[in-house]
C-alpha cells in the first residue's frame, strides 16, 4: 500500500522560506505570485494491507515524527 503524507505550516504561522521562494520568482521574472508556503512531502510504501490499519500507522508516524504539530497539520492520502 502506497502512502503520501503532505506536511504544510498552518494558517498564521511564519514561513520565511515560502517568503524567500516568493521574492526569487518575483526576481526571476515570474511577477503575481501574492503568497507563496513551503512544506514537506513524504511518500511512503507500507507492508500494511487494511486502509483503516494504514491510516492509524501513518497518523502516529504523523504525530511522533512527520510533523510538528504545534506549527504543522498534515494530510494523508492512501492508495493501493
Amino acid at each position: 500500500m502506497k502512502a503520501r503524507v503532505t506536511v504544510t505550516l498552518k494558517n498564521g504561522v511564519l514561513d520565511p522560506q515560502g517568503q524567500a521562494i516568493e521574492g526569487s520568482l518575483a526576481s526571476l521574472g515570474f511577477g503575481g505570485v501574492k503568497g507563496v508556503r513551503q512544506g514537506k512531502v513524504f511518500d511512503l510504501v507500507l507492508e500494511a494491507t487494511d486502509e483503516a490499519a494504514a491510516r492509524t500507522q501513518l497518523t502516529g508516524m504523523c504525530e511522533k515524527l512527520l510533523a510538528n504539530t504545534v506549527i504543522e497539520n498534515y494530510q494523508i492520502e492512501i492508495s493501493n
